[in-house]
């Protein structure tokens, strides 16, 4: 596929919606005995007893949410070359089974590189919202996107 998305295309301050997700019970089970087997994320009991009442996806698995629905509705039209890092990630609220996430990406910086002219670096923020419309999680990192060709 060719890309639609060139570093051009990031205007600092401009928002893009990128989707909406419902967690399921079965996936947050399924990625905590994986990946956070903690009893919060994988024992329906013991998180009854914990301090979010019921059973919550992991802070990884939230990201990992986030990320795909970056790369479905955006990343994957972009002329994208990976990313130099996360700077930050902020887990603000539990996501629970039943959850709808939505989540929207906007642009902080966006600077062409001074060492390789075909490449730019673009500063974002990705946030999560629940139906509730309260900030579940915040990500902010760098990607890097091919200039538009001449």
């Amino acid at each position: 596929m060719s890309a639609t998305l060139y570093f051009e295309d990031f205007v600092v301050g401009s928002k893009r919606e990128l989707g909406s997700r419902t967690v399921t019970e079965e996936e947050i089970v399924g990625f905590a005995k994986q990946y956070d087997p903690q009893p919060f994320h994988v024992d329906k009991e013991a998180a009854s007893k914990s301090i979010y009442g019921g059973l919550i996806s992991s802070g990884w698995m939230t990201c990992s949410i986030m990320m795909r629905m970056l790369v479905d509705n955006m990343t994957s039209k972009a002329a994208s070359m990976g990313s130099p890092g996360v700077d930050e990630i902020r887990w603000l609220k539990p996501v629970y089974a039943g959850d709808t996430l939505t989540v929207s990406l906007s642009v902080l910086d966006a600077r062409p590189s001074a060492s390789k002219p075909d490449r730019g670096v673009v500063m974002t923020q990705w946030e999560a919202v629940n139906q509730r419309g309260e900030l579940v999680c915040t990500v902010k990192g760098m990607g890097m996107y091919g200039r538009r060709p001449a």
